[in-house]
């Protein structure tokens, strides 16, 4: 037996209590208890459990509904693996399938649902209504004496998937047999424990949920916020005082009167990258690394997966790099653009990708801002949509209007968006930071709570989460 001293809850650094095990510090957090005693489960990813719990296989407990389907009944919905989210078993039933090219799997109100296809990421879902699934779910029905709910949560405490996820077969499509999951032995308590720990489970992370949405709702705000401020900038200017003038164009309006509206051509080259050409033959020493679409984002040049290979002398000097080109992505997310601040020394680019080089003097940073304005009121989208698969070509991005203030006053406005969207930016990845804790917080706790490292039993209303100053916006 292990004495209740021996489990201790522990707050970080942070603020965000995570509970620890087997911390001999004596140091007791008022708003989880342990239990009084505990004993080995005799299972490994399981560990120490309450004295009174019981260990079963899932078999044991559990039946795999092996009902299957050849084709989607038109009156049921489908769920695959993509239509749960990860970690939370949020279903989300939005763009349903005609049809389903392959056999499927029935499930009935009260099985729970597990994604054997790529375990660790944690599909699990509980189900309350007819439908049909991917046969890479496994569907679950609890028998009398096991609580749906509990089930639902033991499935996704971190070690469960861990230990689920270190016997899988195959590597690029890492999967779990049905054998293997239903030989996982989980902690079981008594029925009304169960139903008890999953109300509770139930009420935090409906808590923690509810915080996780209003920061997102926030991020969309600050979001709106930096797209009307740079629209702001780049079609009226920072100066409120200014005369106006009609742009001639119809959805711009009016523009300060020193401002000029030119094709993308007259001020800029344009140029698409180089054909990838796979050359086995090439000497290592003489690749060179070049940019992807994959590389460019709005936030800047991602260089954490810089490919490598051979450009003659003529490649070089065609589709080099200097400071400041600004890079247009040519398909994909068409139009994402970034400027090159020459991260690298030396980097060329492949041919979905647009170099726009401004002749003579420093544009882009303003050209930048003003494609981002465009991006955003779906001008380059629709621009881009008259093909099968959308390209922003060369020949498109030399067409787009663009409004050119004095270069003066280009650089002024840049210096201005610079500072004003780093604070934005830097508000944003705050409160995302905050969200990835709770986040991290709500998977721990539903460890805790499964694993009998705490004890709920008498937690009624959720307390824990309104002194925690790190969950505020």
């Amino acid at each position: 037996m292990v004495a209740h001293g021996e489990m201790a809850t522990k707050t970080t650094h942070r603020g965000i209590p995570m509970i620890a095990k087997q911390q001999r510090t004596g140091e007791h957090d008022s708003r989880f208890k342990p239990y009084q005693a505990y004993k080995d489960s005799g299972v490994e990813w399981l560990g120490e459990i309450p004295a009174h719990w019981e260990v079963k296989r899932l078999k044991y407990f559990v039946r795999v509904r092996a009902d299957k389907l050849f084709e989607k009944p038109e009156n049921l919905p489908y769920l695959g693996l993509e239509n749960i989210e990860s970690w939370t078993g949020r279903i989300l039933l939005e763009n349903q399938p005609e049809s389903v090219d392959s056999t499927i799997s029935m499930f009935k109100p009260g099985d729970v649902l597990f994604g054997k296809l790529r375990p660790y990421l944690a599909k699990a879902a509980r189900i309350q209504f007819d439908g049909v699934c991917t046969t890479e779910l496994l569907v679950l029905q609890p028998s009398l004496d096991c609580d749906q709910n509990y089930l639902f949560y033991s499935m996704l405490s971190q070690e469960f998937i861990r230990w689920i996820d270190s016997s899988t077969y195959g590597t690029k499509m890492p999967r779990a047999s049905p054998e293997q999951v239903k030989n996982c032995g989980i902690g079981i308590p008594p029925l009304p424990e169960q139903q008890a720990i999953a109300d509770f489970l139930d009420r935090e992370t409906a808590e923690i949920d509810a915080l996780v949405t209003k920061k997102e709702k926030l991020i969309e705000l600050l979001q709106e916020k930096r797209a009307a401020l740079i629209s702001h900038a780049v079609t009226k200017g920072l100066d409120t005082n200014v005369p106006m003038k009609d742009s001639g164009v119809e959805w711009l309006g009016e523009i300060p009167v020193e401002w000029e509206v030119l094709v993308i051509k007259r001020q800029f080259s344009v140029q698409l990258g180089k054909m990838l050409q796979n050359n086995p033959e090439s000497p290592k020493d003489e690749l060179a690394p070049y940019l992807r679409v994959a590389n460019i984002t709005w936030n800047g040049v991602d260089l954490s997966d810089v490919k490598e290979m051979w450009f003659s002398p003529c490649d070089k000097e065609r589709f080099n790099l200097r400071e400041f080109d600004l890079l247009v992505s040519e398909g994909g997310d068409v139009g994402r653009s970034a400027l090159w601040r020459r991260e690298l020394d030396t980097c060329y680019i492949q041919n979905a990708i647009n170099r726009v080089r401004s002749r003579g003097k420093d544009l882009t940073r303003f050209l930048y801002y003003w494609l981002y304005t465009l991006k955003e009121a779906g001008y380059l989208d629709m621009l881009c949509s008259k093909a099968t698969i959308s390209h922003f070509t060369a020949e498109k991005v030399q067409e787009v209007p663009a409004v050119l203030p004095p270069l003066s006053e280009q650089q002024a406005i840049a210096d201005f968006l610079d500072r004003e969207t780093a604070k934005i930016d830097a508000l944003v990845a705050k409160i995302r930071e905050g969200i990835g804790l709770l986040k991290e917080y709500r998977t721990a706790l539903i460890s805790a709570a499964v694993t009998g490292k705490i004890d709920v039993r008498s937690n009624g209303e959720s307390k824990h989460l309104q002194d925690q100053s790190v969950w505020r916006a």
